[in-house]
This record gives structure tokens, C-alpha cells and sequence, in this order.
């Protein structure tokens, strides 16, 4: 499995965090965020894992910024895009599950550290129920 990730400087400490997790699970990172936290615009470190998510170059994504509205906006800009903004693990499944999310928003100044590995774990264990909702799923496109 490959995952992209990508974060402002807000995001930082999460990001580093959740490429522990993931490199623990051997899960290869392409990692677009910064590794500073001196203020940066989010949609320069979103837009290229939500090309690697539209080009199908990995298997999900994972953005995270002080919010997640504006990395999960920009995300889903990009055709074969379907960004969650999660807040806790629940709505995280259920973004699997029912709306088949292959971006995964993390709000970094609304949830706790524990939180965000969780809700990645969750992320990456759960799958697309299909059925009723891959016909919803697939209205979803403008195209």
C-alpha cells in the first residue's frame, strides 16, 4: 500500500506522527507537506496528493491542516477525488463505508494526536460497503 500525505503548518506534528504509524504497518510514504511551522497556503502541499490520489500513483491520502475544511475543499477539486473531513473515528468509517473517501482530512486543532492515529488506522482497515452506496457514490462526479 501506498499512501500520499500532504499538510500546512498546522498539520505538522500530526503528519509526522501518522508517517511513524504508517511506516510501522509498512505502508510506503509520499510525503508533499511541510515539515516546518512557518505559516505556509495549504492548497500548495493538497493539491499534489490529490493528483496521486486522481492518477491513481497511490492508494489513499491523507491531509490534514488546522481545520481540514480547506485542504478537504481544495482536495476535492480534483476529478476521482472523494475528501472526508473526519473528526472522530466513527464519521471516519462511515466515510469508508458509504461514501468510499479515498482522502482523509484530519482538523489538527480539533482533534488530539491519539485521535488522528486512530482515525488513520480506522481510514486504512475499512472498506466501501458498495451496494446502495456505490450508486450514490457514482452520482457524485459533475462529468
Amino acid at each position: 500500500m501506498k499512501i500520499a500525505i500532504g499538510n500546512d503548518h498546522a498539520g505538522t506534528q500530526y503528519k509526522l506522527a501518522v508517517i511513524g504509524l504508517l511506516k510501522s504497518m509498512n505502508i510506503e510514504v509520499e510525503n508533499y507537506g511541510t515539515d516546518g511551522t512557518d505559516s505556509v497556503d495549504y492548497p500548495d502541499f493538497v493539491h499534489p496528493v490529490a493528483k496521486d490520489v486522481s492518477d491513481k500513483n497511490v492508494d489513499f491520502g491523507i491531509i490534514i491542516c488546522g481545520s481540514g475544511n480547506g485542504a478537504s475543499i481544495t482536495a476535492n477539486k480534483h476529478q476521482k477525488v472523494r475528501s472526508a473531513l473526519c473528526w472522530t473515528k466513527e464519521i471516519t468509517v462511515l466515510a469508508r463505508q458509504h461514501n468510499d473517501a479515498n482522502i482523509l482530512s484530519l482538523p489538527a486543532r480539533y482533534i488530539s494526536l491519539p485521535q488522528a492515529l486512530d482515525m488513520v488506522k480506522a481510514f486504512l482497515e475499512t472498506k466501501f460497503e458498495g451496494g446502495r452506496h456505490e450508486r450514490r457514490v457514482e452520482k457524485i462526479p459533475c462529468n
